[in-house]
């Protein structure tokens, strides 16, 4: 095209091609080029000044459109049974636009008053503007219960799994969803009133099956550590009259393309980033790095009923098949999730770093902002791979690129500053729509995961240092060095492996670095690495300063994540007390009880961490249960008096090999040295030896894998002649006879496991215990 287009047509291709917004889109779309550039600039100036369009970071869009993911409030049907929803994140000045929900019958039934996330599509009928497609509801959920369904005449009871509950609910007869007897089941408070037997009713909601079901065992798990997943009607109304915050107050920042990269399956997005060259000519090479993260401390205010039980909580717990959120889904999936095209508060730190990583200086903002994009982990790194998809390839040059190369700045220092650098693979439990588990998959870890793992950190110790300057309370996470019998443990594995860990001076990260690198690309490389995390403390919150030994950092604060860990949320308060940025910081009370939240918010991490490894354990034990009998390569990844454990390479579950599997003679287990030795062979069992087993039990329920030992280290083993039942100890009692002794299991001078077998094996583990002393010692001295 020749010509220059008019207003109108310039205005016709933005409302057409929302996502191709940009003036060299524009440009290209019209045949542009050369001087004639200068003209549609012009032309798309004026369009701004007279208020048609809405200048975003390099893009045009009309101020009076929905952004193409909004949230909406379902309205009552229509007189035809229609269904309409208001829009909440409606900006423009001119009238609000009307927008009929089109479901499909796969989607919950939606009631008014209730929130959805949705996809809107603009249409140009008499009645609407806008069409919805349900993503998932948000918003005021009613109470849900779980537990175990009974069968009546008269619909059925529902009786809670929870331990000490005494209460049933009465379920009618329309409300039981097709449940049968005995079937776990989830639901929901149908009312507020009570039957007139005195029970509360609930309606059925999703039929959970067996409670020995894969499915149900997250349910199991958060209900046996006792996780709060039901919140209060006080805190949902209370989360519910929540309104978007506004300018007033706060730094603009909706101009600058502040990106969120997750995971792809991510329901929130609480940080957000964007990077770029620094032109200060007094730093060449260096770079400016913004972390905006939402402001959930505007919302949740000391003392509310939100504030209450987010402490309760202390953090989201996260499942395979489910999250329980620490807030509810009207903050923690709308009003504090950095959703794409819609402003949202935030509290943002501009930080600037060298060209070799070093940070320089940093502020901190309290603004509003808009992110231009969702981008998930895979989609960043294939653009950067030279593979970008319609989203990311406009972002490449401008957003992408800049954020690699300041990750590479902060990639070399932190090289130089030698954080742990363990090598443990993830898995990642894969769930098919049953609830069984599809697939057990090991997660690639991206450059982009790095990416944002560095700029968090920085920001972390970023919010850690303010505070500190300001002398402001605040909670610290500590990491301790690891103790002292821990460290000898660790050296006695590299020993056995024929590494060594440095001894008699100051341990730092670097020593064990070494050890990790001496390790790599050998068959043992998993095990130094399982070992070396074993011999770490677990990380806590202290209002006092302990340091960061992991990080090797001395100041570090969580900051990043005040949607999922209520310790962020007491940072954040911290920072807007120090820089006076209004009454919704730290309260009295936050500083007087600063201590034991420390201590409450440790012990709700670990109870989330134990539900969450329980809960997996159960997920591999019935991903493993149809495949008893079936053989395994793997790992001895831990040895015990009562037998070893073998972590399985194919799916990474963890089983046990009781003493009775392991062969046809009797092991001395050396506690000292971990390890079992054999009586008649003289076999010695260690930690990393490679193993091939057979998968002989499996109980779901519980997450117990039984195995049989069938080679070790390349060598079979012999198969056990005698099947003893589970529970029959090595040493169990006979009417009228002694272990080993006269008229026991094996008489004496039987080829039994007497008190002369012992002796002797007792011996040869003395022997070969003090032959390792003088080898070691041998070694020390060359």
């Amino acid at each position: 095209m020749s010509k220059l287009p008019s207003k109108a047509e310039i205005l016709e291709w933005i409302e057409a091609h929302p996502t191709q917004t940009a003036k060299r889109d524009i440009a290209k779309a019209f045949g542009i080029k050369g001087a004639a550039r200068i003209d549609l600039k012009r032309i798309l100036k004026e369009l701004e000044a007279e208020g048609h369009l809405e200048k975003r970071h390099k893009t045009y869009r009309d101020p009076d459109r929905l952004p193409p993911v909004s949230v909406l409030q379902v309205k009552a049907p229509d007189e035809n049974g229609d269904l309409f929803a208001q829009p909440l994140e409606w900006h423009g000045e001119g009238v609000e636009p009307i927008v009929l929900l089109v479901l499909r019958a796969s989607d919950p039934a939606l009631g008014e008053g209730d929130r959805i996330l949705a996809k809107l599509q603009v249409v140009h009928e008499a009645d609407h503007n806008y069409e919805a497609r349900l993503i998932r509801k948000i918003g005021v959920s009613p109470r849900k219960i779980v537990g175990i369904f009974r069968k009546g005449p008269e619909g059925g009871r529902i009786v809670p799994i929870d331990k000490g509950a005494d209460k049933e609910w009465l379920v009618a007869p329309d409300a039981m969803g097709g449940a049968k007897d005995g079937e776990l089941v989830e639901a929901e408070q149908a009312g507020p009133r009570a039957s007139r037997m005195g029970l509360p009713k609930a309606r059925i909601v999703m039929r959970l099956g067996d409670p020995s079901e894969p499915k149900a065992v997250s349910l199991i798990a958060i209900h046996q550590h006792g996780i709060p997943d039901d919140f209060p009607p006080k805190v949902l109304e209370e989360a519910d009259r929540m309104k978007p915050a506004g300018l007033k107050g706060r730094t603009d920042l909706r101009e600058l393309p502040l990106v969120t990269i997750d995971p792809a399956d991510a329901r929130d997005h609480d940080d957000a980033c964007f990077a770029e060259a620094d032109e200060d000519p007094k730093n060449p090479g260096g770079h400016v790095i913004w972390v905006a993260i939402a402001d959930v401390a505007h919302y949740v205010l000391p003392g509310s009923q939100l504030d209450r039980e987010a402490k309760k909580r202390g953090n989201s717990s996260y499942f395979p098949d489910r999250v329980v959120p620490m807030l509810p889904d009207r903050l923690s999936g709308d009003l504090c999730s950095l959703h794409e095209g819609v402003p949202r508060a935030c509290i943002a730190v501009r930080m600037v770093i060298d060209s070799e990583g070093n940070k320089r200086s940093h502020e901190f903002v309290r603004g509003l902002m808009r992110s231009p994009a969702s981008l998930n982990y895979a989609e960043v790194q294939q653009a950067m791979d030279g593979e970008p998809n319609d989203k990311t390839g406009p972002l490449l040059e401008d957003v992408i690129r800049p954020l690699y190369n300041a990750y590479y700045a902060l990639r070399a220092a932190r090289d130089r500053r030698q954080p742990l650098d363990l090598e443990l693979p993830e898995r990642k439990i894969v769930l098919a729509e049953d609830g069984t588990v599809a697939s057990v998959n090991f997660v690639d870890r991206l450059d982009a995961h790095k990416l944002i793992e560095e700029f968090m950190i920085l920001a972390n110790v970023a919010a850690a240092e303010t505070l500190i300057a300001k002398r402001t309370p605040l909670l610290f996470r500590v990491h301790e060095e690891p103790p002292v019998e821990k460290l000898d443990a660790l050296r006695e594995t590299a020993l056995a492996a024929g590494l060594t860990l440095a001894k008699g001076q100051v341990l730092k990260t670097s020593h064990l670095n070494k050890l990790l690198h001496d390790a790599a690309g050998r068959e043992d490389a998993e095990l130094i690495n399982l070992a070396t995390l074993r011999s770490m403390t677990q990380a806590y919150y202290n209002p006092e300063n302990f340091g960061h030994f992991g990080l090797a950092l001395r100041n570090y604060a969580h900051f990043t994540s005040p949607i999922r860990r209520y310790s962020d949320l007491i940072v954040h308060r911290g920072l807007i007390t120090a820089h006076g940025w209004g009454d919704d910081g730290l309260s009295q009370e936050d500083i007087e009880r600063l201590q034991q939240t420390a201590e409450h918010i440790s012990d709700t991490e670990r109870r989330s961490m134990m539900a969450e490894r329980d809960t997996t354990d159960r997920y591999l034990a019935a991903y493993l249960s149809e495949r008893v009998g079936a053989e395994f390569g793997g790992r001895i990844s831990g040895i015990a008096k009562f037998g070893v454990f073998v972590k399985l390479d194919e799916s990474g579950a963890d089983g046990l090999v009781p003493i009775r599997n392991l062969g046809n003679e009797f092991f001395h287990f050396d506690r000292d040295a971990g390890t079992l030795m054999g009586a008649d062979t003289g076999t010695l069992i260690t930690l990393g030896q490679r193993v091939r087993v057979k998968l002989v039990d499996v109980t779901p329920v519980t997450g117990g894998i039984g195995l049989e030992l069938l080679e070790l280290a390349g060598e079979a083993v012999e198969a056990p002649r005698h099947r003893k039942p589970a529970g029959y100890g090595r040493f169990k009692k006979t009417p009228g006879s002694k272990p080993g002794g006269k008229g026991g299991p094996k008489g004496k001078g039987g080829k039994g496991k007497g008190p002369a077998r012992r002796k002797d094996v007792q011996a040869r583990a003395k022997d070969a215990k003090t032959a390792r002393k003088v080898s070691r010692t041998r070694k020390a001295d060359r």
